[in-house]
């Protein structure tokens, strides 16, 4: 076989499954663009919610199915893509893991630190990868700044700093085109649903926390404290701020449906991405950026490093799970369960932290 992680010899088989989270298109995009991936087929219970994918991916009528099951029978894929609700991924992992097929995520990880567990416990018994996406983990800017702080370039870390977020989730569809969300639309949404994982502490701690524990290399907090917001007349939160106390100090992470622009289009104040404070010198890597800043002891007044020219298979998760399939290669960074779990570890202890008003030791 090639060793090109994007021009397999032989084609890989994959299935997206459930259409809930509007990333299912940005990831389908991604399989039709690479050389070594065949998409085998695509399934939802509500067929309207496929037919942009239909349209866009030139997917045959008979590559479409409605029981996920049926699906994955005839389709036979060497891994699936699952969009469902967050409060839906175990079930979906448990359902998926007995056909012996890879597993590749969207983000968040789970509702919950026992539902994570178990999806890792399905996929383990399988024998199959299990892969948690995190859209940031592919931001250049982001994959530079860890890479100068594996170099050693600002010291030790210390401190943490996350904001992210958006409009919200219904301004925007696959591939960020915009919508405008009324409130039925709100009512209708699982997003906007407790029972099924939505709240924007859900959907965007994850990100904070996964990442910040990639660039804490594995290291858990010792506790943690959050509040969140929750509009009038709303089961779930629009704005939440966490902080985790590790060894070397506080680390802050902050969630926001509600930005006054999207960071995409235009990057909104407070900005978006993460700052790095380490012993010897700060990052500033904003989501999109095309440059971080960088402040050194030799270096005080800080400068603008363009970021890392991303090469394939490290471009997007659908490269870079695709080369972990074919070569046999363990999921590594942020995609990696054991790292996720750690993320998905504060991420509940946010959580209880809300609920009960003060602050928790680390949940798990």
């Amino acid at each position: 076989r090639s060793t090109l992680p994007d021009s397999l010899d032989e084609q890989l088989k994959v299935v997206g499954l459930n259409f809930d989270h509007m990333h299912m298109g940005d990831l389908l995009r991604q399989c039709q663009e690479h050389p070594g991936v065949e998409i085998a087929g695509i399934c939802d219970a509500e067929p309207a919610r496929m037919r942009a994918a239909i349209a866009n991916f030139g997917i045959p009528a008979e590559r479409v199915f409605t029981d996920p099951h049926r699906c994955l029978a005839a389709t036979e894929p060497d891994f699936v893509v699952l969009c469902p609700a967050t409060g839906l991924h175990a079930d979906y992992v448990e359902l998926v893991a007995p056909y012996r097929v890879h597993l590749l995520v969207e983000k968040p990880f789970a509702a919950s630190l026992p539902e994570a567990d178990r999806m890792i416990a399905a996929a383990r018994k399988a024998k199959r990868l299990l892969a948690i996406n995190w859209p940031l983990r592919w931001v250049p800017g982001h994959v530079t700044a860890h890479r100068l702080l594996r170099a050693g370039r600002i010291g030790a870390l210390q401190e943490v700093h996350y904001y992210d977020g958006n409009r919200g989730p219904l301004w925007h569809t696959a591939d960020k085109i915009e919508t405008t969300p009324t409130p039925a639309m709100k009512r209708r949404s699982w997003f906007y649903r407790q029972a099924r994982g939505g709240g924007s502490l859900l959907d965007y701690l994850g990100y904070g926390t996964t990442l910040g524990t990639w660039y804490h290399e594995g290291r858990k907090p010792i506790e943690v404290t959050a509040v969140v917001d929750r509009p009038r007349g709303l089961e779930v939160d629009e704005h939440s701020i966490t902080v985790a106390r590790y060894a070397a100090g506080l680390s802050k992470f902050e969630t926001r449906w509600g930005t006054f622009t999207d960071p995409w289009t235009h990057q909104p104040q407070p900005q978006c991405g993460f700052v790095l404070k380490g012993e010897a010198g700060t990052i500033s890597s904003c989501d999109y950026a095309p440059s971080i800043r960088v402040q050194t002891r030799a270096n005080p007044a800080g400068e603008d490093i363009a970021v890392d020219a991303l090469v394939a298979p490290f471009q997007n998760p659908i490269q870079y799970f695709a080369r972990c399939i074919q070569e046999g290669r363990p999921v590594e960074g942020p995609l990696d369960p054991k790292i996720a779990r750690i993320g998905q570890q504060i991420v509940d202890s946010a959580v209880l932290s809300a609920k009960l008003g003060k602050t928790v030791k680390l949940v798990g």
